[in-house]
């Protein structure tokens, strides 16, 4: 059975793993070490623990398995899912380039683009729908992608949007957090970057901070790992451990996860308080003609409007099943109104829904119990 042809349950569960020694555990465990021996000249794969970690290189080859089954990529862990969008855009981009940024994405960019432009880097923006960072892209050196992006869901066309790009003389980074290598693989679609927070379903307990950068091109990633270096945002070995440890159950966590998000949606569909409902399972959802043609799953997450920011905590506030807290793709669901962060573009009554491991039927009821009290 070759790499490429093994299932992603049987590729989940042993991605990464080194050879087996006889009376050893099959999954070695987390390596703290500051410095190694090293006597001599530089020489070996590790010489101090900013650089290189023997936990690091399990992790990283298992997730290189699943975002590229079969092919050679390189992967690189940090420190969190910002760490690893930095890394990528701060050592491609220089003075006098441009880049263009989905202007509906992750509410750090915002802050990412103050600290780009103060480096005298132009920063375009546009949102994530139909395409739309198309008409801002000539004479761009990089395009960051965010599909589905994240809180509001929409898709784009990645393979559309990397050979467009390619066609410029552009890079393309495809952040995939809410997809998870299992929903996406970006790299098979054309980009040069796939990155991800870690944090949310890759690890899925919501117990580890951690982020990664997956790419194909040698030079590239060359420079992703020099800034790595420089700046020293690396991931401790015990995080590496469990995010390797947590990868084992990863097919299982996201199969259970999107099939009840696809039932709570049909839900919530039936519900005439809630509007402006997005998940691109959903036949009808506005992404999903695109997203069925990239996504073999449509991920843990699920949008929606309640009428009035009060309706809205009240809603959070009945939850039993679901913790108000932000973050996704974890075992326990969560939801949270997003406004209350400020830097998300939606109305004050928004509510991003992170669907958990639950028993189906028990999450559905909990939901639709919280929005009937929610009314009263």
């Amino acid at each position: 059975m070759s790499e490429a042809t093994m299932g992603e349950g049987t590729r989940a569960v042993r991605a990464g793993l080194p050879e087996p020694v006889k009376n050893e555990p099959t999954l070695p465990g987390p390596v703290f070490a500051a410095h190694f021996h090293l006597p001599g000249e530089v020489s070996g794969p590790y010489a101090y623990g900013r650089d290189e970690n023997p936990t690091w290189t399990h992790l990283e080859r298992a997730i290189g398995e699943l975002e590229a089954p079969g092919e050679d990529v390189e992967t690189l862990v940090f420190a969190s899912g910002v760490a690893a969008i930095a890394a990528v855009l701060f050592s491609q981009l220089t003075a006098g380039d441009a880049v263009v940024l989905p202007s509906d994405g992750y509410q750090v960019l915002p802050l990412i683009r103050a600290q780009l432009e103060a480096y005298g880097i132009e920063v375009r923006t546009a949102p994530t729908a139909g395409d739309a960072q198309l008409d801002v892209l000539d004479g761009a050196k990089l395009l960051l992608i965010e599909s589905p992006c994240n809180p509001g869901l929409d898709v784009c066309d990645i393979r559309r949007l990397a050979e467009e790009a390619h066609a410029r003389g552009a890079l393309v980074a495809v952040d995939n957090t809410l997809a998870t290598p299992l929903g996406q693989r970006p790299l098979v679609l054309g980009a040069d970057f796939s990155m991800a927070s870690g944090t949310k379903q890759l690890t899925g307990h919501g117990d580890v901070l951690l982020g990664y950068v997956a790419g194909r091109d040698t030079e590239a990633m060359a420079a992703v790992r020099r800034w790595r270096k420089i700046i020293g945002a690396i991931s401790g070995p015990m995080e590496a451990w469990l995010a390797h440890r947590s990868l084992a159950t990863l097919q299982l966590r996201v199969d259970r996860q999107n099939a009840t998000a696809l039932l709570l949606a049909e839900a919530l569909r039936e519900r005439p308080e809630v509007t402006a409902l997005r998940y691109p399972g959903l036949s009808d959802d506005p992404a999903h003609k695109v997203a069925s043609q990239q996504m073999r799953r449509y991920g843990s997450v699920i949008s929606f409007t309640l009428p009035t920011r009060a309706r809205a905590e009240r809603f959070l506030e009945s939850l039993r099943l679901v913790d108000d807290a932000t973050s996704f793709g974890g075992l326990r669901s969560t939801a949270e109104r997003r406004r209350r962060w400020g830097g998300d573009d939606v109305p004050e009554g928004f509510i991003r829904l992170s669907v958990g491991a639950e028993d189906p039927a028990d999450l559905v009821a909990d939901v639709l119990r919280a929005l009937d009290e929610s009314d009263r």
